[in-house]
Protein backbone atom coordinates (compact mmCIF):
# COMPACT_ATOMS: atom_id res chain seq x y z
CA UNK A 1 0.00 0.00 0.00
CA UNK A 2 3.08 2.30 0.79
CA UNK A 3 4.56 1.57 -2.42
CA UNK A 4 1.34 2.92 -4.32
CA UNK A 5 0.98 5.48 -2.56
CA UNK A 6 4.91 6.71 -3.36
CA UNK A 7 4.21 5.89 -6.62
CA UNK A 8 1.00 8.42 -7.39
CA UNK A 9 2.66 10.74 -5.27
CA UNK A 10 5.78 11.01 -7.72
CA UNK A 11 3.66 10.47 -10.56
CA UNK A 12 1.63 14.00 -9.72
CA UNK A 13 4.86 15.95 -7.98
CA UNK A 14 6.14 14.93 -11.91
CA UNK A 15 3.04 16.49 -13.70
CA UNK A 16 3.03 19.45 -11.53
CA UNK A 17 6.61 20.39 -12.53
CA UNK A 18 6.20 19.84 -15.57
CA UNK A 19 3.43 21.97 -16.25
CA UNK A 20 4.57 25.33 -16.22
CA UNK A 21 4.13 28.39 -17.80
CA UNK A 22 6.87 28.93 -20.67
CA UNK A 23 8.95 31.59 -19.46
CA UNK A 24 12.23 33.40 -20.45
CA UNK A 25 14.72 35.97 -19.71
CA UNK A 26 13.22 37.59 -23.70
CA UNK A 27 10.25 39.42 -24.50
CA UNK A 28 8.22 39.52 -27.85
CA UNK A 29 9.29 43.47 -27.94
CA UNK A 30 12.27 45.21 -27.00
CA UNK A 31 10.04 47.79 -25.74
CA UNK A 32 6.92 48.31 -25.30
CA UNK A 33 5.29 50.64 -28.34
CA UNK A 34 1.20 49.67 -28.00
CA UNK A 35 -0.59 52.03 -26.15
CA UNK A 36 -2.59 50.84 -22.92
CA UNK A 37 -6.54 49.35 -23.58
CA UNK A 38 -8.72 51.02 -21.29
CA UNK A 39 -11.28 48.03 -21.73
CA UNK A 40 -8.80 45.66 -20.41
CA UNK A 41 -8.57 47.92 -16.97
CA UNK A 42 -10.09 47.17 -13.92
CA UNK A 43 -10.09 44.11 -11.74
CA UNK A 44 -11.36 40.38 -13.68
CA UNK A 45 -12.58 37.49 -12.00
CA UNK A 46 -12.97 33.59 -12.85
CA UNK A 47 -13.03 30.36 -10.92
CA UNK A 48 -9.95 27.71 -11.94
CA UNK A 49 -10.04 23.83 -10.72
CA UNK A 50 -6.82 23.46 -8.73
CA UNK A 51 -4.87 20.55 -10.24
CA UNK A 52 -4.29 18.60 -6.74
CA UNK A 53 -8.13 19.24 -5.19
CA UNK A 54 -10.18 19.20 -8.43
CA UNK A 55 -12.20 21.76 -6.61
CA UNK A 56 -12.96 25.50 -8.11
CA UNK A 57 -11.21 28.28 -6.60
CA UNK A 58 -11.75 31.84 -7.43
CA UNK A 59 -9.18 33.65 -8.72
CA UNK A 60 -8.82 37.49 -9.75
CA UNK A 61 -6.73 39.26 -12.28
CA UNK A 62 -6.42 42.79 -11.71
CA UNK A 63 -4.85 45.43 -14.81
CA UNK A 64 -3.95 49.03 -13.64
CA UNK A 65 -2.45 51.60 -16.05
CA UNK A 66 1.34 51.98 -14.87
CA UNK A 67 2.23 54.23 -18.40
CA UNK A 68 0.49 54.82 -21.77
CA UNK A 69 2.08 51.62 -22.42
CA UNK A 70 2.67 49.71 -19.51
CA UNK A 71 -0.08 47.73 -17.31
CA UNK A 72 0.53 47.03 -13.22
CA UNK A 73 -1.03 43.34 -12.91
CA UNK A 74 -1.44 41.03 -9.87
CA UNK A 75 -3.54 37.95 -9.74
CA UNK A 76 -5.34 37.27 -6.52
CA UNK A 77 -7.05 34.15 -5.48
CA UNK A 78 -5.98 30.38 -3.87
CA UNK A 79 -2.67 30.30 -5.16
CA UNK A 80 -1.23 28.72 -2.48
CA UNK A 81 0.74 26.27 -4.67
CA UNK A 82 2.98 29.08 -6.04
CA UNK A 83 4.04 29.99 -2.66
CA UNK A 84 7.23 27.75 -2.71
CA UNK A 85 7.94 29.20 -5.89
CA UNK A 86 8.46 32.80 -3.96
CA UNK A 87 6.54 34.32 -6.59
CA UNK A 88 3.47 35.24 -4.01
CA UNK A 89 3.63 38.23 -1.99
CA UNK A 90 1.73 38.67 0.21
CA UNK A 91 -1.83 36.65 -0.77
CA UNK A 92 -0.91 38.15 -4.41
CA UNK A 93 1.19 37.65 -7.74
CA UNK A 94 2.23 41.34 -9.47
CA UNK A 95 4.29 42.42 -12.11
CA UNK A 96 4.02 44.30 -14.81
CA UNK A 97 2.79 43.48 -18.51
CA UNK A 98 2.98 45.41 -21.69
CA UNK A 99 1.02 44.60 -25.44
CA UNK A 100 2.41 43.21 -28.28
CA UNK A 101 1.01 41.99 -31.36
CA UNK A 102 2.00 38.61 -33.45
CA UNK A 103 0.57 36.72 -36.27
CA UNK A 104 -2.73 39.08 -36.13
CA UNK A 105 -2.87 37.98 -32.27
CA UNK A 106 -2.20 40.31 -28.93
CA UNK A 107 -0.07 38.87 -26.49
CA UNK A 108 0.77 40.45 -22.95
CA UNK A 109 4.71 39.79 -21.74
CA UNK A 110 4.05 39.46 -18.27
CA UNK A 111 7.44 40.17 -16.08
CA UNK A 112 7.23 38.92 -12.61
CA UNK A 113 10.18 39.17 -10.30
CA UNK A 114 12.14 39.25 -13.72
CA UNK A 115 10.75 36.50 -15.37
CA UNK A 116 9.02 37.52 -18.58
CA UNK A 117 6.00 35.03 -19.43
CA UNK A 118 3.98 34.73 -22.92
CA UNK A 119 0.04 34.88 -22.58
CA UNK A 120 -2.31 35.61 -25.77
CA UNK A 121 -5.11 37.79 -24.77
CA UNK A 122 -8.64 37.47 -25.76
CA UNK A 123 -11.54 39.91 -25.20
CA UNK A 124 -14.78 38.44 -26.59
CA UNK A 125 -17.96 39.33 -25.68
CA UNK A 126 -17.11 40.85 -22.59
CA UNK A 127 -15.02 37.99 -21.24
CA UNK A 128 -11.39 38.24 -21.07
CA UNK A 129 -8.97 34.94 -21.27
CA UNK A 130 -5.56 35.24 -20.59
CA UNK A 131 -3.66 31.93 -21.88
CA UNK A 132 -0.16 31.81 -21.18
CA UNK A 133 1.67 29.39 -23.68
CA UNK A 134 3.37 25.94 -22.60
CA UNK A 135 6.95 25.64 -21.35
CA UNK A 136 7.34 23.12 -24.41
CA UNK A 137 5.58 25.25 -27.47
CA UNK A 138 8.87 25.02 -29.06
CA UNK A 139 12.05 22.83 -28.98
CA UNK A 140 13.57 25.88 -30.18
CA UNK A 141 16.62 27.44 -27.81
CA UNK A 142 15.24 30.55 -28.16
CA UNK A 143 18.47 33.35 -27.76
CA UNK A 144 16.94 36.85 -28.45
CA UNK A 145 13.53 39.09 -28.63
CA UNK A 146 13.45 38.57 -32.57
CA UNK A 147 14.22 34.69 -31.93
CA UNK A 148 11.50 34.68 -29.70
CA UNK A 149 8.76 36.45 -31.93
CA UNK A 150 9.78 34.20 -34.49
CA UNK A 151 8.66 31.25 -33.04
CA UNK A 152 5.95 32.27 -31.47
CA UNK A 153 4.57 33.27 -35.32
CA UNK A 154 5.94 29.72 -36.16
CA UNK A 155 4.13 27.89 -33.58
CA UNK A 156 0.97 29.80 -34.74
CA UNK A 157 0.84 29.35 -38.38
CA UNK A 158 1.52 25.71 -37.98
CA UNK A 159 -1.08 24.55 -35.48
CA UNK A 160 -4.54 23.97 -35.83
CA UNK A 161 -4.53 24.56 -32.00
CA UNK A 162 -2.05 26.64 -29.79
CA UNK A 163 -0.60 24.94 -27.27
CA UNK A 164 -1.45 26.64 -23.40
CA UNK A 165 -0.48 25.75 -20.21
CA UNK A 166 -4.22 24.45 -19.09
CA UNK A 167 -3.30 24.59 -15.49
CA UNK A 168 -2.54 28.52 -15.47
CA UNK A 169 -5.28 29.51 -18.14
CA UNK A 170 -7.86 32.69 -17.16
CA UNK A 171 -10.67 31.65 -19.08
CA UNK A 172 -14.12 34.02 -19.56
CA UNK A 173 -13.34 35.82 -16.68
CA UNK A 174 -15.91 38.59 -15.88
CA UNK A 175 -15.72 42.23 -15.00
CA UNK A 176 -16.11 42.57 -11.31
CA UNK A 177 -15.77 46.03 -9.00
Amino acid sequence: MKIIFTISLLFLLTTLLCSCPYSSPYQLDENPNIYVEDDLLGSWATFVKKPVSGKDEPVKLILTKRTDTEYNIAFTGKIDELKPFRLVSKDSITGTAFMSTVAGRQFLNISIKGINYIAELKLKDGNLSLLPLVEHFTAKMIQNNSELRNCVEFHYKTRVHAMYDDDFCLRDMVRVN
